[in-house]
């Protein structure tokens, strides 16, 4: 079962949020969108991209001329300007253009890199994002936050960005460690207690099936923290 929550900009759709617990229909909603036909640059690091990168790669390669993969090394230490200038290389040694596709495939700080790349490179290319963690579902996947830090300043550099599609796979949630995917449930936890009590006491009441990562509770808990956000 899947889940679409339409983000507005003004009065008019902007982008939607599809979740679901599996990579099949990625290639169906690229189909939708018609960005199909162009080449590919799945952007990860070098946690995420071993787990998924080539999967993702199987669904959509028989509707892009070309599907190529950029991985830098995991962490906020690479979230800089020069980890952003060895992006525009690879995507000029590959000959992309405005007319391509990037796909943002990682957790916040992949999802901000990728984001603040398609706003620049060559003034604006398509970007999809496809966060794995659960802070990324929740939080930085939506709304158009895209950056890089420099310096000792986080996120100073940046534009907002909004994405063709935010594709949110729960299955990701479970090659997490404990630690980063608690630090998403206290982001969870925190869009209850501002926005909306229902939703916290359902969190408290399904404390056991957020545990143990089951598929309905997770795709109804992102659902309604994308859906706080979208307001």
């Amino acid at each position: 079962m899947a889940n679409t929550i339409t983000v507005n900009m003004g009065n008019k759709p902007c982008y939607d949020i599809y979740i679901t617990n599996s990579f099949e229909n990625l290639k169906d909603q690229l189909i939708s969108l018609s960005l199909t036909e162009k080449k590919i640059a799945i952007i990860t690091d070098s946690q995420v991209g071993p787990i998924y990168s080539e999967k993702v790669t199987k669904v959509i390669q028989d509707i892009s001329t070309k599907v190529v993969t950029y991985s830098f090394k995991a962490g906020e230490a690479s979230k800089n300007l020069d980890t952003i200038y060895e992006m525009y290389e690879f995507l000029l040694e590959n000959n992309f253009t405005r007319s391509d596709l990037l796909i943002a495939l990682g957790g916040g700080v992949v999802g901000d890199m990728t984001g603040f790349v398609a706003a620049t490179y060559m003034r604006g290319i398509d970007f999809i994002q496809i966060p794995t963690s659960l802070l990324a579902q929740v939080d930085s996947s939506v709304g158009g936050k895209t950056g890089v830090d420099f310096k000792q300043y986080k996120n100073l550099v940046g534009a907002f960005n909004m994405p063709k599609l935010v594709y949110i796979n729960t299955e990701t949630l479970n090659t997490l460690d404990a630690r980063q995917y608690y630090a998403g449930i206290a982001e969870v936890m925190k869009y209850g207690l501002i926005r909306r009590s229902a939703f916290y006491v359902w969190l408290l009441d399904n404390m056991y099936e957020i545990h143990d990562k089951d598929s309905a509770a997770l795709e109804y808990m992102i659902g309604q923290c994308c859906q706080i956000k979208k307001e």
